[in-house]
């Protein structure tokens, strides 16, 4: 700031305090600049009086303390980025605002204009005050703006792109995230999980896994995103920003009154801070409407409209929060930390009184050293003067000059620019089918708009204030991504098969398969199971199952017997089967006789049949052996006898192996099969009950009764003989 242009500025008049000449010693030429210079600060200076007065009116402004952080500030970031919300009536012309008189000292400090949001619950427009902004490094801002369509006038979000980049690409809807987290452990406890994403390969998306990077004091890894346009979506790739404390400075929303701001010459100046830096259990995440929102937000209807807490926001897997994550990260050595955020959430959300004030009115009547004041987070908003003068935090503040200011109030016009251009080029080239999910569009490239707020390049800054070197990433994998615009459902992650549209379950070898959800059948005792598909069984209580016919077995020794096509025996608990009457067997010299009825030997599997013991005939030599009953048989040399039909024992076929009573058939289903993809598993019927088979009866011949061999003459000689000699 020049001589005259301080010696005029300490001249200045206070606000509503007539002003004084002013005496000028100086040069002509430099007289005549310093006059002019003079009275524009004169003219601007009642515009900038009536500025810092608004925020005292209730009626004009009200200063609330809770509300939308401005998307500059922080942004989120969301996996599966969907299109902005949209309002049913036109926002309002931006507000001539005019930075503060004191700002955080730092030559890569700016301000950033404040714009309109929809505040859904007041059904109107709220002003989201401008802040003043730490840039990132090497990244500048592409600020959002409202735009109509059909149904109304739609946001689109704004971003911070690579400063070095002077075209865009809109690129294809990416696939739904398969991003589940940490599927390794993390190397130490200093490193944090950043998300995998799809990123532009090749004509198509591949996916870049998830990774472990090591955090740093002071610093934010932002991952990388995609934001949603119009036109397509914008790639945004990973960078380093500073830490919310040493963000900046953002001020709180307000809420103007009907036909206030549109008062000829008015301005506003924000002068409420709000110390995000201290509320981070005050954050909520709303993926609908692309912010981040602090205050009270803790009643149960708040999260049924789509704001989640900053403790729950990434478990459920709709994004990712820097903010939460960093601090998480400062506090890895405090094991209860989350514990504690997370039980102030539930405690707010159960206790109304627990609850922060909603606006700047109701705070200052808290005592700021009352028990309220501490439990409700109440110094969460203070006014920028107050926090200038304090020399222990971690920003410092300098004042600003008047003309500076003027200069920056300019900005404003800047960015409205700025924002019109980007709505021109986006909206001409506005595909239809990006509102569609799932659609097919092709990338497209433009010149990207400049923008008046750029942040340095990293290697700009001294070697203590330089980011750090941008993490490592994994290689990006191209495979096939699900369906476009399908998300996936809740739990979800590319290492958990999931169902195709079709409903057909996709089998991998090695896993169980996952069926459709089908009515299984349902079996209830006494009634028919329903089946699937095919025949369906006849069962009944008590009663065999109606099984289709199937090949009979063969009888081999050793093997499973072959059943003879004749009548099965029916099976009664507790009694013995019942067999077939069949031929005897008739005995033929030189095979096995034919058993009469009579008593029949029992037979064991295994051991020989016990005949009953009969009286062996008496043999005399030269006579024909006596039988004890009945007429003797009759014996032919070389012949078998014939032995009375009355005392020949009856063979009784071996019985059949006394079984347990038939077990009410189990209808089970069937196994699930390893099939290729394109059919369904069918249920099998159920498996038949497993009876072992009847035993054909062995007929064993009856052992042939030892008869003495037919003696001859001679024979008798020697038996006389051999009597003689003998001594007795």
């Amino acid at each position: 700031m020049s001589a005259a242009a301080a010696g005029l500025h300490q001249q200045q008049p206070p606000c509503g305090q007539p002003g004084k000449a002013v005496t000028a010693r100086h040069r002509p030429g430099i007289w005549l600049a310093a006059l002019l210079l003079g009275l524009a600060s004169l003219a601007w200076q009642p515009s900038l009086c009536r500025a810092q007065q608004a925020d005292a009116d209730e009626k004009d402004a009200q200063v609330l303390t809770r509300g939308p952080v401005h998307e500059a500030f922080a942004g989120i970031v969301t996996f599966n980025p969907e299109p902005g919300v949209v309002v049913p009536k036109a926002p309002p012309e931006a507000i001539e605002e005019i930075p503060p008189d004191e700002r955080p000292e730092g030559d890569n400090v700016t301000w950033i204009p404040g714009y309109w949001a929809w505040d859904d619950e007041r059904g109107d427009f709220l002003w989201i005050s401008g802040i003043w902004r730490a840039l990132p490094p090497g990244r500048q801002w592409i600020a959002g703006y409202w735009g109509q369509t059909a149904d109304g006038y739609q946001w689109t979000s704004g971003y911070w792109a690579d400063a070095a980049a002077k075209e865009t690409t809109y690129l294809p809807e990416p696939p739904a995230t398969v991003e589940s987290g940490p599927n390794i452990e993390a190397p130490s406890s200093d490193y944090g999980w950043t998300p995998g994403c799809w990123v532009w390969r090749q004509q198509r998306y591949a996916w870049r896994p998830g990774y472990w990077a090591q955090g740093r004091a002071n610093w934010n890894w932002m991952p990388a995103h995609y934001v949603w346009t119009p036109r397509g979506y914008v790639f945004v790739d990973g960078y380093w920003d500073y830490t919310v404390a040493r963000r900046g400075v953002a001020f709180a929303p307000v809420a103007f009154g009907a036909g206030v701001y549109g008062r000829p010459g008015y301005t506003y100046s924000p002068s409420i801070v709000i110390d995000l830096a201290l509320v981070t259990e005050q954050l909520f995440l709303r993926p609908h409407y692309q912010h981040y929102y602090f205050g009270d937000y803790y009643a149960p209807s708040y999260h049924q409209g789509g704001f989640y807490a900053a403790s729950a926001y990434q478990s459920s897997r709709i994004g990712y929060d820097p903010l939460f994550a960093q601090q998480r990260w400062a506090n890895r050595n405090d094991r209860l930390w989350e514990q504690r955020v997370t039980e102030t959430y539930q405690d707010r959300r159960d206790h109304e009184s627990a609850r922060p004030p909603r606006t700047w009115t109701a705070l200052k009547n808290i005592n700021p050293s009352g028990v309220d004041a501490t439990h409700n987070h109440a110094l969460m908003a203070t006014p920028i003067s107050q926090l200038a003068k304090k020399k222990d935090g971690p920003q410092h503040f300098q004042a600003v000059a008047p003309e500076d200011r003027q200069k920056l109030a300019l900005r404003g016009q800047e960015v409205q620019k700025s924002r019109e251009r980007r709505h021109t080029l986006e909206a001409a080239g506005a595909n239809p089918a990006i509102h569609k999910p799932g659609a097919v569009t092709e990338p497209s490239t433009l010149q990207l708009p400049k923008s008046s707020i750029v942040g340095k390049p990293a290697k700009q800054f001294k070697k203590g204030e330089m980011p750090p070197e941008v993490p490592q990433t994994p290689k990006a994998e191209i495979k096939a991504p699900p369906k476009s615009g399908t998300p996936l459902p809740d739990g979800a992650s590319r290492d958990k098969p999931v169902l195709p549209p079709t409903g057909k379950p996709e089998i991998v070898p090695g896993k169980t398969a996952v069926l459709p959800e089908t009515p299984k059948p349902e079996v209830v005792p006494g009634k028919k199971p329903v089946r699937p598909d095919g025949p369906k069984p006849e069962i009944a209580p008590g009663k065999k199952p109606v099984l289709p016919e199937t090949p009979k077995p063969e009888i081999v020794p050793g093997k499973t017997p072959v059943l003879p096509e004749t009548p099965k025996p029916e099976i009664v608990p507790g009694k013995k089967p019942v067999l077939p009457e069949t031929p005897k067997p008739e005995i033929v010299p030189g095979k096995k006789p034919v058993r009469p009825d009579g008593p029949k030997p029992e037979i064991v599997p295994g051991k020989k049949p016990v005949l009953p013991e009969t009286p062996k005939p008496e043999v005399v030599p030269g006579k024909k052996p006596v039988r004890p009953d009945g007429p003797k048989p009759e014996i032919v040399p070389d012949k078998k006898p014939v032995l009375p039909a009355t005392r020949k024992p009856e063979v009784v076929p071996a019985p059949r192996p006394v079984q347990p009573p038939p077990r009410k058939p189990e209808v089970v289903p069937a196994p699930r099969p390893v099939q290729p993809p394109p059919r369904v598993p069918e249920v099998a019927p159920a498996p038949k009950p497993v009876q072992p088979p009847p035993r054909v009866p062995e007929v064993v011949p009856a052992p042939k009764p030892v008869q003495p061999a037919p003696r001859g003459p001679d024979a008798e000689k020697a038996d006389k003989k051999d009597h003689k000699n003998d001594p007795k």
